[in-house]
Parts: C-alpha cells; structure tokens; sequence
C-alpha cells in the first residue's frame, strides 16, 4: 500500500518541495535500503527533482516553461487547460529513488518537487518501495 501525501497548491503554476513528506513516507514504510517511487496521480500536475538551495532555479525554471508552453495559445481543449497537460508530459508523472540508510539518496542540492500547472489545488503524492 502507498504511502498517500496531500499537498495544497496556491499558484496556476508553482513547484513545491516535498524532499521533508516522501523522507517522512519512506521512514513509514519502513524501507532501510532499496527503492521508492514518487507518482502523482494528475494528468497537469508532475514530480521532478531538481536544486533546491536557490529558490531562482525553480523562478528561472517557471519561467522558461512558461515562454515555451504559454497558458494562452490558442489551443483546443475545452477545459482551457492544455498547457498544463503539455507541462506535465515535459516533467512526467514519478521519479525513483534510491533509498540508503532510511532516507532518499540526493545529491547536495537536490530536492523532490511537486510540479503544479494548474493550480491552485489539491494535490496528491503517491510513495511506495519497489
């Protein structure tokens, strides 16, 4: 069974740190060395990791996909939501981890991010050992 984390989201499009929840989630699971994967069960939201020591990459980050992916262009979808769906296929929806000594293995500057382009919402995220 998945460990199941809930994030509320306060942008149309943010990305939110969650390397703390999966840490927690892997510790719940009880998984000392091996593998988890993070999955989000949205089709305009993604996971990714990425730095997080300077709050610009993710700034810089948002904005480039913002200029390459704009909200507005003229797109068919109904629900007016196409770039977030164009987003999230860009992203993806998991990321895999390695798991040593009860925690994710990541490097100096990296963190697990929850990637909203569609927001604000609800969110969740799904932990499991594999």
């Amino acid at each position: 069974m998945p460990i199941e984390i809930r994030v509320p989201t306060h942008h149309r499009c943010q990305m939110v740190e969650i390397t703390r929840e999966v840490s927690h989630a892997i510790r719940e699971l009880n998984i000392n060395d091996g593998a988890v994967v993070v999955f989000i069960p949205h089709t305009t939201a993604g996971i990714t990791i990425q730095e997080n020591a300077d709050p610009d990459v993710v700034r810089d980050m948002l904005m480039e996909f913002e200029k390459m992916v704009p909200f507005e262009d003229g797109y068919h979808h109904a629900e007016g939501n196409s770039a977030a769906h164009i987003k999230t296929t860009l992203f993806g929806n998991s990321s895999h981890l390695i798991v040593e000594d009860g925690a994710p293995l990541l490097g100096t500057w990296q963190g697990v991010y929850l990637c909203e382009f569609d927001g604000p919402r609800n969110r969740k995220v799904w932990v499991k050992g594999v």
